[in-house]
């Protein structure tokens, strides 16, 4: 089954206007009208698939520590959300099932990051898609992507059938790259805006996978992007992307 990938995803539900990877966040991109969400996962001590883009809860909540340290029970009721602003005081980390059951109810469709904390790739991946075989069912607006080849390896065991994106970041390729796609049979290649040339954006055409790019905020970046090929574009701020790439885009 293939995917129906919109042009723009919410980074972290909408990043730029709510605090990111939370229920508040999620909603905020629906209302925008966005079609798709990219949330990361990762697991608390407890193997609690949470919501959650950093190893530490200091920079997004009034919590301190490690998530692989800290119990789901333990941080459940921290304050993620005052750190991005006043309105957002009773933001909380939601877990995977809080989040996904917000992104059913607006039907959206779901790039689920898996992010694992060190040494626990797989572990990870195997508890948050044991979760998420069991409600999801439309294997058309889901993409399961990480940067980490072993979470991948685990999604290939254990959704075979569900789209895998490959994640790379940094400032050059991976000279490896198109044997890891070929290898963990990935359905779209998902890069850092930097890594992106015509090269490269030739390179993944002749692939004919789709090339998805984070994180775009600039309207001038994008158009620039699209003229290379990209497909897809994740965004802090996807209304302002979507809105400067309208006509004959959506």
């Amino acid at each position: 089954m293939s995917i129906k990938l919109p042009k723009v995803i919410g980074h972290r539900g909408a990043k730029a206007y709510a605090p990111e990877n939370t229920v508040e966040s999620i909603e905020t991109a629906a209302s925008l009208g966005v079609e798709w969400v990219e949330l990361d996962v990762k697991l608390t001590k407890d193997n609690i698939p949470i919501i959650f883009h950093d190893e530490e809860l200091d920079r997004t909540t009034n919590g301190t520590g490690l998530i692989a340290q800290t119990n789901y029970e333990d941080l459940r009721d921290l304050d993620a959300g005052s750190w991005f602003g006043d309105s957002f005081v009773a933001a909380r980390i939601p877990t995977l099932e809080e989040a996904v059951d917000i992104i059913l109810k607006h039907d959206l469709g779901f790039n689920l990051e898996i992010k694992p904390c060190p040494g626990r790739e797989k572990e990870t991946a195997e508890v948050a898609l044991d979760y998420l075989s069991r409600i999801w069912d439309d294997p058309s607006k889901l993409l399961i992507s990480s940067f980490q080849h072993v979470s991948l390896e685990a999604a290939m065991d254990l959704v075979p059938d569900w789209a895998r994106g490959l994640l790379i970041g940094g400032s050059e390729m991976p000279e490896n790259w198109k044997d890891l796609a070929d290898y963990l049979d990935v359905k779209t290649i998902n890069l850092g805006s930097r890594l992106v040339t015509r090269q490269i954006a030739d390179e993944v055409m002749d692939l004919e996978l789709p090339l998805l790019v984070y994180t775009v905020n600039d309207p001038l970046e994008a158009k620039r992007l699209q003229l290379l090929g990209v497909d897809a574009f994740f965004s802090d701020c996807p209304d302002v992307i979507l809105e400067n790439l309208a006509g004959g885009l959506h």
